[in-house]
């Protein structure tokens, strides 16, 4: 039986950014991953943009997956306005206002993927194991033990394998089977909704601007990329979202152009349209015995505040920096204080996030007459409190919250 030091269970790119957190120490670390080698050595494109803010781009550019990735495909994002139904008001966002270069950047999540992947493979502290399928996660006091199956060829007979470890991390989805067998329980909100995501062309410049357009049946956010191009998500009722991904491409494109009020002119679907359901899940806790979740396991975030995969990242190198600390003073990487550290820090950046993300959503999805009111009155106000502009604003650019393990008194239960 061989044993390591650390278990991380899913190599998206919360697992594998957990992973390369930890070059240059001496903990040896495994990755089971499901999925074949080829899908996570070199992801296929599937839609998705992530729009990193100023904080992951700061842990990016730490563990060096920033720089790996090509100039070409970072789009940023310099201006944001929010729409609401049919009215020509708005809530804005300028960058020069907040004084950076940026609100945020958007990039392919494939490449995201293939960058972090390409950081990690050659780690000799790092084992990656792939068509693997965990079968059991139990721990006792002092270890964590994981059994697994081999994908195997029709003419092999597969055997369970176990493999032990200081800690266990699940960083494998929102479903995440492993944080169900470990006793975790999570909220779950299934909107009933589905998201398409699409790259389109278009005739006019989109000048660097991002809109997330609260139409009346529909929430449509169109994201700048490089040249004439924008990244497209709508989020609808799955059953409309069935028509509309069943539409011709031209039909398609003229819907879209209708729907964004031909802000940016003839509008153009430059290759496939991917659709994914909307169910957001927030974990009670984020620990339990020698065991965490991170990434989607801990928090799946609807998308129309874009903030999953940069909570996702944040909450890797909250936990990974409190265990480098821990390593490097001789104590136990997996005990409660740890693994409390970590919840409470991150239960702080994401419980608010989540549940206000969940209420922007069903306010600006509510097509009540009450509802449509306390829409205008909201975006009204908050284009004309400065402070709650300014911390909208902040959320976006902020590039120290986080990074590193507060300085402040630790709670009275983590002591």
């Amino acid at each position: 039986m061989k044993n390591y030091d650390i278990i991380i269970i899913g190599a998206g790119p919360a697992g594998l950014s957990f992973a390369r957190s930890f070059k240059d120490t001496k903990l040896q670390v495994l990755v089971l991953e499901k999925s074949p080698l080829e899908k996570i050595a070199k992801p296929a494109p599937d839609g998705r943009e992530i729009a990193l803010t100023h904080l992951s781009l700061k842990i990016m550019t730490e563990q060096k997956t920033w720089q790996a990735l090509p100039q070409e495909v970072i789009s940023p994002i310099q201006y944001a306005s929010v729409v609401n139904g049919d009215s020509p008001y708005s809530l804005n966002f300028d960058h020069k206002k907040a004084k950076v270069d940026a609100l945020g950047y958007l990039v392919p999540n494939y490449q995201i993927r293939q960058a972090i992947y390409n950081e990690v493979v050659d780690l000799d502290n790092i084992e990656i194991l792939t068509d693997v399928t965990v079968e059991d996660v139990n721990t006792d006091a002092e270890t964590a033990f994981v059994s697994y199956m081999k994908s195997t060829d029709a003419n092999t007979i597969s055997t369970a394998e176990m493999v032990t470890a200081q800690l266990v991390v699940a960083a494998d989805s929102r479903f995440s089977a492993t944080r169900r067998k470990m006793g975790i329980p999570c909220q779950m909100r299934d909107f009933s909704r589905t998201a398409i995501v699409c790259r389109m062309q278009h005739e006019l410049p989109h000048k660097e601007t991002a809109y997330e357009c609260f139409y009346y049946g529909r929430t449509m956010a169109i994201l700048p990329m490089n040249n004439r191009v924008s990244s497209v998500v709508i989020t609808m009722s799955s059953s409309a979202a069935n028509t509309l991904m069943n539409m011709s491409d031209e039909s398609f494109n003229r819907d879209i152009e209708h729907h964004f009020q031909n802000r940016l002119g003839k509008m153009t679907l430059l290759d496939k349209r991917y659709s994914y359901p909307l169910i957001a899940i927030h974990a009670d806790r984020f620990y339990a015995n020698r065991f965490a979740v991170i990434g989607d396991a801990s928090v799946g975030m609807h998308p129309v505040t874009a903030h999953g995969f940069n909570l996702g990242l944040q909450g890797q190198h909250i936990l990974a920096t409190a265990i480098k600390d821990a390593a490097t003073r001789g104590k136990d990487i997996a005990s409660q204080r740890i693994l409390k550290h970590y919840n409470f820090l991150h239960q702080q950046n994401t419980r608010p996030l989540y549940h206000g993300t969940n209420g922007i959503v069903t306010l600006f999805t509510s097509e009540t007459l009450p509802a449509k009111l306390a829409r205008k009155a909201m975006l009204h106000l908050a284009n004309n409190a400065f402070p709650l502009k300014k911390l909208i604003s902040n959320k976006l650019t902020e590039a120290n919250q986080g990074v590193n393990l507060p300085k402040l008194p630790l709670p009275f239960f983590i002591r």
